[in-house]
């Protein structure tokens, strides 16, 4: 049975799930989501599950963990939306910045879905 830590609000585990990213922690991220997880990064692509989700955690085409800064938090009853900057870098193509926005859903206090959208920023 998935449930989340009594008394955490759905903010807090926003936060915790950036935390986690910003650390590379897999199992303080994954600690935060249902097992039949969902994360469309919109325009890229799409992971079903806590095993797809890990394995997007430290994706082998970036390097080290990224800088994500959450400049808006907004709450809407299951849903939970953000918006950000981060820095990061690929393999490929070496540092770069961009811009976010998630939309977390949630179901008994875990994250079930997460809706991605990043842009490339100069």
């Amino acid at each position: 049975m998935e449930t989340a830590m009594a008394a955490t609000t759905q903010r807090e585990l926003v936060e915790e799930y950036f935390a986690g990213f910003r650390d590379s922690d897999h199992s303080r991220i994954l600690a935060t989501l249902t097992d039949d997880v969902e994360w469309i990064i919109h325009g890229h692509r799409s992971t079903r599950g806590k095993a797809e989700f890990d394995g997007e955690i430290e994706n082998p085409a970036f390097v080290g963990s990224p800088e994500l800064e959450v400049q808006r938090v907004f709450e809407d009853g299951p849903v939970v939306v953000t918006t950000g900057e981060g820095r990061g870098a690929s393999v490929e193509h070496g540092p770069f910045r961009f811009a976010f926005n998630d939309l977390f859903t949630f179901r008994n206090g875990l994250i079930t879905r997460v809706d991605s959208y990043v842009v490339p920023l100069s």
